[in-house]
């Protein structure tokens, strides 16, 4: 069980730069008195992709985090929750850099999924020299990236290996000088920068080097794709790890243990449902096989007095997150946001009473958050939502400037939307009114309500950004302290705090409270918490997008103005 109390959710650096910068402004007065808990994003630890999700070492980044930062927010009366990413590494991790040197005589060499020997004798070996698995097998597999979850990784040997690779991989290329090129046989003055303009020319294009055409010198191009390959480089990935070997469960246990002299009161396991793999089955929260990792993983955290709560994303119609909360897991509430946009753009609360009835008459204990380090999710509401309003939701999102993720088949084609990034904010049509009638639902409904750093702070797309650098740099721009001095003075966070302050001190709120519901007009929307003698009220009209807010205590009743 997760004690009742507000979640601030940033990356160390998403308020001045560092985690130092954001303990003093949680532990400032402004503050003091809302969070219960701090949730740090992973690039607190040493990474190197996916803004922190491609973890090398559990260590702390120096440039970012240190032991007196995080002293420093426990010290402010924060707990802290943190990302343990279950299901894969770094390539640039020691434990696979071991296994490139010394491969098979290296202690690691079971820890990581090798594509090829895995899926041997259940499928047919290509001209690339990978396994694409029999038909019967290939339409199980759920893949999260265009094409089959893979990265060829060189080996000093001069071999190349295929490894699981369910999620990002960046492979660069620098194109090597002509001196360098004049090293290998075959290449002199006459012809070294004619090679050396065809590599660049390919690597700036990112072609991928054994479709780089050499043209009239096809008779160099073994040996030079051999020096590229293997000296100019640069394979970045998160590699799936063998939860069947059990070196990759010793890792588990030192990873906690790790986690718990940090501090962690709670332990977000991202992407746990793609650990358990098998043959036959599909690579997603397999039966039995899930759950009897999730028993190993919970008695680690249990030794460590560490509260687990395993993130999954999954269609509502599928029921993944009933058989997470029979198995007495709390769960991220995914289907609330999209619920909410559509509540507040058709004006009507009907779809979002029912979720709300669902997770009272079934007892499930959520984390619930409007914007997140991720996107709004479309694909969760399935079984919710008709599909002509998750589409009307999407379109929406998108023409105020927002970006669909989608999923893909292993034959690289489109087959379904995933999730909208934007920003909350955005997302709302940058409407005021909008985002305080979102936040104040937000803190009534029924679960833990968690606060991503960049909705409090009003902020909007960054469309530079996510051109730059990729669909969810939209909604991560860091903020230096100067701009969030300037946008704490602003009324739609003055407002926010107001509201974040009332959910965190007064006594109605929390899990051994009662919420009653009232949407018998699915314009009108009202939330009342009740405990002992203390009830709180919020009375919202979608049509309007007005709402107040009343409470009763032992002074009497009273209203809170916003």
């Amino acid at each position: 069980m997760i004690p009742d109390g507000i979640i601030f959710n940033a990356y160390p650096d998403s308020c001045g730069g560092n985690l130092k910068s954001l303990a003093e402004l949680l532990g400032s007065e402004k503050f003091q008195g809302i969070f219960r808990y701090v949730y740090i994003l992973p690039s607190m630890f040493q990474s190197d992709l996916d803004r922190g999700f491609s973890v090398i070492s559990y260590n702390l980044d120096s440039n970012l985090a240190s032991f007196d930062d995080l002293a420093a927010l426990r010290n402010s009366g924060l707990e802290l929750k943190l990302d343990f990413v279950l299901n894969h590494l770094s390539v640039q991790s020691p434990q696979f850099r071991d296994l490139l040197e010394n491969g098979d005589d290296s202690p690691y060499v079971d820890a990581f999924i090798d594509w090829n020997k895995f899926w041997k004798g259940f499928g047919d070996s290509k001209e690339g020299g990978y396994i694409i698995p029999d038909e019967r097998y290939l339409r199980k597999l759920f893949t999260r990236k265009p094409g089959l979850p893979i990265l060829k990784v060189p080996f000093p040997d001069g071999t190349s290996r295929f490894y699981w690779n369910t999620f990002y991989q960046s492979v660069s290329i620098a194109a090597p000088s002509s001196a360098e090129l004049m090293n290998l046989d075959g290449i002199d003055a006459s012809n070294a920068s004619a090679i050396q303009r065809i590599i660049q020319e390919s690597a700036d294009s990112g072609t991928p080097i054994h479709d780089m055409d050499f043209g009239e010198h096809q008779n160099l191009r073994d040996a030079v794709i051999e020096f590229v390959n293997y000296e100019r480089t640069e394979y970045r990935g998160q590699v799936d790890l063998n939860a069947k070997s059990e070196i990759v469960w010793q890792f588990y246990r030192e990873t906690f243990e790790k986690l718990a002299s940090y501090g962690a009161r709670i332990v977000r396991l991202d992407a746990f449902a793609y650990l358990h793999k098998e043959v036959g089955f599909s690579n997603f929260f397999n039966e039995p096989g899930t759950w009897e990792y999730l028993d190993r993983i919970q008695d680690i955290a249990d030794h460590y007095g560490i509260v687990l709560l395993p993130e999954i994303h999954s269609r509502h119609e599928d029921g993944t997150h009933r058989k997470l909360a029979d198995y007495g897991y709390p769960f991220y509430d995914f289907f609330f946001p999209a619920l909410l946009i559509n509540a507040l753009e058709t004006k009507s609360a009907e779809k979002l009473a029912a979720w709300i009835n669902e997770i009272q008459s079934q007892g499930y204990l959520t984390i619930n958050m409007l914007g997140c380090h991720d996107g709004i999710p479309a694909l969760d509401v399935k079984g919710i939502l008709p599909e002509s309003s998750i589409e009307e939701m999407i379109g929406l999102i998108t023409r105020r400037g927002g970006r669909v993720k989608n999923l893909f088949g292993p034959d690289g084609k489109r087959i379904s939307y995933y999730q909208v990034n934007a920003t909350f904010f955005s997302a709302l049509g940058a409407n005021e009114r909008k985002m305080l009638l979102a936040r104040a639902i937000q803190l009534f409904m029924p679960g833990i309500p968690q606060i991503w750093y960049l909705d409090l702070f009003a902020g909007a797309n960054d469309i530079e950004a996510a051109d730059r650098d990729g669909h969810k740099e939209i909604n991560r721009t860091n903020l230096t302290m100067k701009e969030i001095e300037n946008r704490v003075s602003l009324p739609i966070v003055q407002k926010q705090l107001e509201l974040l302050r009332f959910r965190s001190q007064f006594p109605s709120f929390g899990n051994d409270s009662t919420l009653e519901i009232d949407s018998d007009n699915p314009q009108r929307l009202m939330l009342t918490w009740k405990k002992d003698k203390n009830t709180a009220t919020l009375d919202a009209n979608l049509s309007t997008l007005d709402f107040s807010i009343s409470y009763r205590d032992h002074k009497g009743h009273s209203s809170l103005v916003i």
